[in-house]
């Protein structure tokens, strides 16, 4: 398996590295052999002391993308974490059925009803709003925005742009850079 390592407000050690490696080998029976995995490592100082040590790691496993986090009061507590999760997902994903059909099978070995006139996408729950939050929002430049997703240690955050009186979000992207939503609505009233 090829790991690449970053890191953010940390200091990547040739012992922290070896740690890496020594633990993701445990995975390695159960990957393909030309995996790639991105570790990316960070440290809150605005977290609680046991979740202040964060590491993401995106697997590419034969054709299958894998995400996981683990957080915990060390790095190492924090790769552990996350070590046992990745290894869950990584046999999940290798025993889940990868066509439609044999998904379709597998529900019907269980004695789940499927019914053959609806399209496999339909057979699941429709999605529920579970949860509403609410929040002033006081306007705020792009620059700011990013500061504060990272002060919190979220993957997005909206704003409202000062510069253009609009809705906006920041986002984390895959490669550590950022990207801006900016919704734009025409005068009917769609967004365009």
């Amino acid at each position: 398996m090829r790991t690449t390592v970053n890191s953010r407000n940390l200091e990547l050690t040739d012992a922290l590295r070896g740690q890496i490696d020594r633990k993701l080998r445990r995975l390695e029976r159960i990957t393909h052999p030309d995996a790639d995995a991105t570790i990316e490592l960070f440290v809150h100082a605005s977290r609680a002391a046991e979740t202040s040590h964060v590491a993401e790691v995106s697997l590419v496993n034969n054709g299958s993308v894998i995400r996981s986090v683990g957080a915990g009061a060390t790095m190492s507590a924090a790769l552990d974490n996350l070590v046992d999760r990745l290894e869950r997902q990584v046999v999940r994903a290798r025993e889940r059925p990868r066509s439609v059909r044999d998904r379709a099978e597998e529900l019907q070995s269980r004695g789940v009803a499927v019914e053959e006139s609806m399209p496999a996408a339909e057979t699941t729950a429709r999605p529920e709003v579970v949860e509403i939050k609410r929040y002033d929002m006081t306007p705020m430049f792009e620059e700011d925005a990013i500061l504060r997703m990272q002060e919190l240690g979220h993957a997005f955050f909206v704003f409202l742009n000062a510069e253009t009186d609009r809705i906006g979000v920041v986002y984390r992207r895959g490669d550590g850079s950022f990207g801006m939503i900016d919704p734009v609505v025409d005068r009917s009233g769609r967004a365009s």
